[in-house]
């Protein structure tokens, strides 16, 4: 009974977290993107749900889903699911990001799954085949794991860790 609870819960809790981002006015809740600046929004503005970037799309943050060849976000705190080939986010992340390269210049709360995964600070887990972060408070797995501060090695193979 409880495993049944949680899903219905998270996804009230996301939609409530869209909702009021959406009806403060401050996003727009769909952005579809050939290559930025063909985007229905405009790249100043956040979105507050679903963007779809076919090739190269750009906003301040994201809240939701966010998907496509490459993800840059320039602004702001992004949260939700981010996925695609190459992920820019030039401020912080909260979630998870699966894409080849992840590339955030400020600091990620959750998961980072890639070939390439690097962070200016990270509470969570690295997952990749090289990880580097510059502060580190989790979990490293992959062929390389570099932590620039606080870790238990500053390079180890396989897995490195910071607590």
């Amino acid at each position: 009974m409880a495993r049944t609870m949680h899903l219905p819960v998270g996804v009230t809790i996301l939609g409530l977290i869209i909702f009021s981002s959406v009806a403060s006015g401050q996003s727009s809740p769909i952005q579809l993107s050939l290559v930025t600046p063909i985007q229905i929004v405009p790249e100043g503005q956040s979105v507050g749900a679903f963007r779809f970037n076919l090739i190269y799309g750009r906003n301040t943050h994201v809240t939701g889903l966010d998907l496509g060849l490459v993800n840059h976000n320039t602004a702001g705190v992004s949260k939700g699911v981010q996925w695609g080939i190459v992920a820019l986010v030039d401020a912080d992340f909260n979630g998870w990001q699966g894409h080849w390269v992840n590339l955030t210049e400020g600091r990620v709360e959750g998961l980072q799954t890639g070939l390439y995964n690097t962070a200016s600070s990270m509470s969570g887990v690295q997952l990749g085949v090289v990880n580097h972060a510059g502060k580190m408070y989790g979990l490293q797995i992959g062929l390389v794991n570099i932590i620039k501060t606080g870790g238990q090695f500053p390079v180890f193979p396989i897995v490195n860790w910071s607590f």
